[in-house]
Formats: structure tokens, sequence, C-alpha cells
């Protein structure tokens, strides 16, 4: 299972934000004339439907209908058991099963009278639902929507990069000597009951770039690298248990608010969650160091 325990708590996250997305959503449909967009989502690629509703799949993929005017629908290829506890997690009300998404959003249009469709980055959408929507009835349009993080997604970054910093930083030390499975087993179980949703965890001695546990005995210079999510948002951090003074000699940036988290980015885009990681080495020994930064005004901001 990708994900651990999902649930929404309001006070963290309230209703009025995706109200304010989804508006943001109906002014762009209303500038294009277009009566609702779809918006895909799967395991890898959940931002975007997690962003206007909070959902996010455990499994298999799914399409959100924003119509111009009314509730969003979600056509799920998931069972229709799992349905009370989508709705109990997300803002929707209307779901629809859906084995075959492209003729479900036909059926949907059909119904509503809808002559066009606008479709969220038409162009990565999976093949077979790309050559579906394209050979459809009803004309298909891409739309490319800017999404840049609003102060509760914010919020909700800076609450994961804190679980992440201050649980690395109280074990970092204390994993020098130790296995590097045993290691990642106490990370695990700290992460896990803090509330982390998925994590991956990778470990260096210094020879190679870090990777998964392999039975190594973890040494004063090794260096961690870290992936964790928190709510559906997801942070990077890097750390070395060396005290020697890091002098960067690779630099490398991900964007992790785009449609798909670790999106490589080689420049540091405006109104954009990235996750910047930098090597340094001494004496051939490689080591890590990394963090999760916001390009807001006035440049780049660690959450």
């Amino acid at each position: 299972m990708k994900r651990g325990w999902i649930t929404w708590d309001e006070n963290e996250l309230p209703r009025e934000a995706f109200d304010a997305r989804l508006d943001i959503a109906r002014r762009h449909l209303a500038e294009r004339d277009l009566p609702a967009l779809i918006v895909y989502t799967d395991i890898w690629r959940s931002n975007r439907v997690r962003h206007f509703c909070n959902f996010m799949p455990y499994w298999n993929r799914a399409l959100l209908v924003i119509p111009r005017e009314g509730a969003p629908t979600l056509l799920c290829g998931l069972s229709p058991r799992v349905y009370p506890w989508i709705r109990s997690v997300t803002i929707l009300e209307e779901i629809r099963p859906s084995p075959n998404l492209a003729q479900q959003v036909l059926t949907m249009a059909a119904e509503k009278n809808w002559q066009r469709l606008g479709v969220l980055d038409l162009d990565q959408l999976p093949s077979d639902l790309h050559q579906q929507l394209r050979a459809g009835a009803v004309p298909v349009e891409d739309v490319s929507l800017l999404l840049p993080p609003d102060e509760w997604e914010l919020a909700m970054y800076r609450e994961a990069a804190r679980m992440a910093r201050e649980g690395i930083a109280d074990d970092l030390s204390q994993g020098v000597g130790l296995r590097d499975h045993e290691f990642t087993g106490r990370l695990e179980r700290k992460f896990r009951g803090a509330g982390a949703e998925d994590l991956v965890i990778l470990l260096t001695n210094g020879k190679t770039a870090p990777m998964p546990p392999r039975g190594e005995t973890l040494g004063q210079d090794f260096s961690i690298a870290l992936a964790l999510e928190y709510r559906g948002h997801w942070v990077k951090i890097a750390r070395s248990a060396s005290s020697r003074d890091p002098i960067p000699t690779h630099i490398h940036v991900e964007n992790l608010s785009g449609a798909y988290p670790y999106t490589p980015s080689g420049r540091l885009e405006l109104s954009s969650v990235l996750a910047v990681r930098y090597e340094s080495q001494t004496g051939g020994v490689r080591r890590f160091h990394g963090d999760t930064y916001w390009t807001g005004s006035g440049g780049l901001h660690l959450l």
C-alpha cells in the first residue's frame, strides 16, 4: 500500500481553501467559454486533483470533473466499497464508478449537453486516455492552468518539512555504527507514527549516491536523503552525519508542486515548491545535503 492512514482535518485545511481553488478554475473556464474541466489523477500524479478536492488514490486512477457551475464529480476506477471513505476525506459528494474513464466522460457530457470540454495538461494524459478522449464525440481542448501553492498548501508543506527535519536531526548522530536496515526501520516507525503517508529513505556511506539499504554499517560520514509525504504534500531533506563543512560541487533541483512530485527542474521556477540537493566531496567521500524551498517574492524561501 503506497500511503498509510489518510484523514482530513478541516482545522488544518478548511473547505474554504478548496472553494478558492475551484473558483480559480471556474474563472478560467468562463474566460475560455468551456463548460467543464477534466483533471487526471493516479498514484504518482496526484498533486492536481488533491489540490482541488483533497482526493489522493491508494492505487488505480480517476478523473475529476469540475463544471463551470455546480459541484465537482469524481469518475473513479476504484471499487464503490471505498466511496464512503473518499467522501469522508474530500469535498466530494458525487462519485461515479468508472472502469472506462473516457466513456464515462462522454456519458456525463451527453447528460449535461456539454459541447466542448477542457482537459488540464491534455498531452500529459496516459496514451490510452488521450487517444480515447481525442477520438470521442465531444471535442476536447488542452488547458494549461497555473496552480501556485496558496497559503494553506504552503502551511502543509511547512509541516511536512518540519516533521522531516526534526526526525532526521534527532536520530542522525545515532545512526553511526548501525546497520542501514536498522536505522531505516527506526526512522520508518517514527515518521509513520507521526503521520507520514509515504516515505523513501536512501542512504550512502560516501562511495555512491544515496541508495536503498543494502546491509551496510553506517560510517561517520554517511548521508541520508529522505522524501516524505504528509497528507499529499511531498518534501525532500538530505543530511550528512559528517562534521566537516560542505563545499557544494553538484546541485540538483526538483519541482515538488508540479503535476508529478520529483519533476527535474533546471531552473528555480516562480511560485513552486522545490527540493534542492547538493553534493560535496572531501578525500573521495561524497556527502549530501539539501532541503525544501518555496520560490516566492524575494527569491528562495526555506519552508
